[in-house]
């Protein structure tokens, strides 16, 4: 009998989990990580909607009950992190605690219950790591990071891994819920008026990128997602184009909630601050006008983790890393991963594409990937690859960018005939990446007959466009494996190119 493997086979060896508790003034939330990395998967993720900020604004104490349900899930969350044997948990409190006069005897009770001391952030502190957050999740970002809570909203500048200087105001759904006493104009007119004591924020907004974090801008973006019937439900990176969201936060501020479409994946605590945000974001999009909003998954949690990272290991590239995992966990070997991005390359160069940044890293990205199906079902490993990557937890990564890693794989698997697969995440890529996706398949189904996903093939066999040729080398040991399939392969690159196909063998 087979002797039972202990550890997880699935799980990379990097140590124990960690974890972070998120003491928010809507919910309690621990999220547990695989490990400390660049780019952390979250083995375990649990939210409490305790609602502690709920009319702290206006009686400055936090809820008797509200701080029962918060204890409990603290003390829950502790046996959790036992029995994940998480290594550290790191424990942040926000605006709630912050502001109200009984927060210091809460901590208090709350670091007992969940074993463990609570770092109280201030506004300045817990801007700069939600801006971290952005930094971790976002590819390159530019623009502003709005990170709305239930009892503050924090503004900061972010440009690259730069994070300027925050702001925080008393903008968040229960404290605008709170000092508005349920009117929306009277809430319209609070933020307007704290919006103003902060121009310089929105100004520096124009013509750049608003990352939108926080669970209600969140769930504003699901509706929209619902209400366009857009292809591809995954939150980070989704973009909401200004004009588009105005006329739909305008709805949102409008309508009965209850006639709103897939409004059940809302909790219902949460429904009733959906009009608030909405308002805040009409706001921020009319005095900032960005070019577009990007909904952000990544905020003071991540904004943590990514703090604590070597410096070294904060300028790797997130999607790469996370796709290297992948590749690690999933591959039939995984060195060939990167031979295969190094052997396209090499062809790349020869044919002289030019690729932007975010291509080259796509591709990259995409050769890391093209194995992770190979335990399916021949017959199903291009539509189990294709979902695989599409709904993946991938960061440093925009909606088309994942359309186009999913296609890649998925034309690797099932042909180069785009009729394969639907219009929509056609559409989700756009012609130059969906055009760029064959390409990259079509080298692929010429790779994989000769190296069969073994390392140390690729770098003997180059393909290269050579005058009005696309050329594969075989050393001629090698030569019995220029059969009728390889040639059919090879043609078919050479068809996407206007190139006639040719093998050679040499001596």
């Amino acid at each position: 009998m087979q002797a039972v493997e202990r550890e997880a086979p699935g799980r990379l060896k990097i140590g124990r989990p960690v974890a972070t508790i998120d003491i928010g003034s809507n919910s309690v939330r621990l999220v547990v990580y695989e490990g400390l990395t660049r780019a952390p998967t979250p083995i375990y993720n649990e939210k409490v909607l305790c609602g502690l900020g709920r009319h702290v604004a206006t009686t400055g104490r936090l809820d008797d009950e509200a701080v029962d349900r918060a204890l409990r899930a603290l003390a829950r969350f502790q046996v959790l992190c036992k029995t994940m044997n998480v290594s550290d948990v790191f424990v942040l409190a926000t605006a709630a605690a912050r502001d109200a006069s009984n927060g210091p005897a809460f901590l208090e009770a709350a670091a007992e219950a969940c074993g463990h001391g609570i770092e109280l952030l201030s506004g300045a502190r817990e801007a700069m790591l939600s801006a971290f957050g952005v930094v971790s999740g976002f590819f390159d970002p530019d623009g502003i990071v709005g990170d709305m809570g239930g009892g503050s909203l924090e503004l900061v500048d972010v440009s690259g891994p730069t994070v300027g200087q925050g702001v925080t105001m008393p903008l968040g759904g229960l404290a605008l819920q709170d000092l508005s006493g349920g009117s929306l104009k009277k809430a319209q007119r609070i933020i307007r008026a704290a919006l103003e004591r902060a121009p310089e924020y929105l100004e520096h907004l124009h013509g750049r990128t608003f990352y939108a974090v926080g669970g209600t801008w969140r769930a504003l973006a699901r509706l929209h997602q619902a209400a366009k019937d857009y292809p591809l439900h995954v939150m980070h990176g989704y973009t909401i184009k200004p004009d588009d969201g105005l006329d739909f936060l305008h709805l949102i501020e409008e309508a009965d909630t209850k006639t709103l479409k897939d409004i059940e994946s809302v909790s219902e605590a949460r429904r009733p601050l959906l009009a608030y945000g909405a308002i805040l974001l009409e706001e921020i999009i009319r005095l900032g006008e960005p070019k577009d909003i990007a909904i952000s998954a990544y905020g003071v949690r991540e904004g943590l983790l990514y703090e604590k990272l070597d410096p070294g290991i904060r300028r790797h590239d997130p999607l790469i890393s996370a796709a290297g995992d992948l590749n690690l966990l999933r591959s039939r070997s995984p060195r060939h991963g990167e031979q295969l991005w190094e052997w396209t390359e090499q062809f790349m160069k020869s044919l002289g594409l030019p690729e932007t940044e975010n291509e080259y890293r796509l591709r990259h990205a995409a050769c890391l990937l093209a194995d992770i199906g190979w335990r399916a079902h021949p017959d199903y490993r291009g539509e189990q690859s294709l979902n695989l990557i599409a709904y993946g937890a991938f960061a440093g990564l925009d909606h088309p960018g994942r359309a186009y890693l999913a296609l890649s794989i998925f034309f690797r698997h099932e042909g180069l005939n785009p009729d394969k697969v639907g219009s929509r995440i056609k559409a989700l890529a756009g012609t130059r990446l969906m055009e760029r996706a064959r390409l990259l398949a079509a080298l692929m189904r010429v790779a994989y007959p000769v190296s069969v996903g073994m390392e140390g093939i690729l770098p003997k066999t180059p393909v290269f466009a050579r005058g009005g040729e696309v050329v594969l080398q075989l050393p001629e040991h090698m030569e019995a494996l220029a059969n009728e399939r390889l040639s059919g392969r090879l043609r078919a690159l050479g068809k996407l190119l206007n190139l006639s196909p040719a093998i050679e063998i040499a001596g």
